[in-house]
């Protein structure tokens, strides 16, 4: 089979369309928070939130609500939660970890009190972009555009609190706030990711590509638009694999991911590159 042939049996099923419209969302969005999550150095602190969402997915479908929206509201307050509580390496960890404990204890009590939920948490866990809607591209749609706008908003502080904190401290940059407010973002952007690669491989969207990317080049905005373009292109070709072999999506999208950095491991970027 051609390309273009699989291509065109792919576009035949609703399924697929939902699939690829859902994954180019949630990969653009990845691409251009993680970046800033490499940036500066908070890779735990995404990897605990998509836990932490795992708590309060679990818990939202016992009270009868949408996992989703447990998802968002989890990975929100913890993550406006941990920018509240230190803007040290050392004590930003310790206030993630004692986070993530909490909230990884209340996910295994909601989940004993719902059992019935077991065949959704895999699900949640590990991804099933395939099983996606209109409605919930509808929603990962509003909360990419909400998630952009406010990485927009913050944009200018952001940057200059990540390349250089203590001139930005200095000038009078907020650097809890910005802090605070980017770490609420991020916890958007895994609500997201966590629909398409589940809640353990959001490492292989939000931290793959925007680490490939770093790699490759140097300038900021070209580095932001081949994160996105890498995550989306991970996505989608990730996809079209698991199509044509029948393995897992979420596999097929880490492994991609995995192979993009390590590949580009030994990798100098040319200095000065916009």
């Amino acid at each position: 089979m051609t390309i273009i042939t699989i291509a065109t049996a792919m576009l035949d099923y609703d399924f697929m369309r939902n699939a690829f419209a859902a994954a180019g969302v949630a990969a653009i969005v990845s691409g251009l928070v993680g970046y800033f999550l490499v940036l500066r150095g908070q890779t735990f602190a995404g990897h605990a939130l998509s836990h932490i969402g795992f708590a309060g997915a679990t818990g939202a479908v016992l009270i009868g609500v949408a996992s989703i929206w447990g998802l968002v509201g989890f990975t929100v307050a913890a993550g406006i939660g941990m920018g509240l509580l230190g803007e040290r390496l050392s004590g930003r960890d310790v206030a993630i970890g004692v986070v993530l404990a909490l909230a990884l204890g209340f996910g295994l009590l909601f989940l004993h009190y719902y059992t019935a939920f077991a065949t959704q948490a895999t699900a949640l866990l590990f991804g099933n972009v395939l099983a996606v809607d209109r409605s919930t591209i509808g929603t990962l749609a509003g909360l990419g555009l909400i998630t952009l706008a406010a990485l927009a908003a913050i944009m200018r502080p952001l940057i200059f609190a990540s390349l250089q904190p203590e001139l930005a401290e200095a000038k009078g940059v907020p650097l809890r706030f910005v802090s605070t407010a980017f770490l609420a973002i991020v916890a958007l952007a895994v609500s997201e990711c966590a629909q398409i690669v589940g809640i353990l491989l959001v490492f292989a969207l939000m931290v793959g590509p925007p680490a490939t990317a770093q790699r490759l080049v140097t300038g900021l905005w070209s580095g932001m638009l081949l994160s996105a373009v890498l995550a989306l292109a991970e996505a989608w070709v990730g996809i079209a694999i698991a199509y044509d072999t029948d393995w897992p999506v979420s596999f097929c999208i880490a492994t991609l991911s995995a192979l993009g950095y390590f590949l580009t491991r030994g990798f100098r970027p040319r200095q000065g590159a916009t």
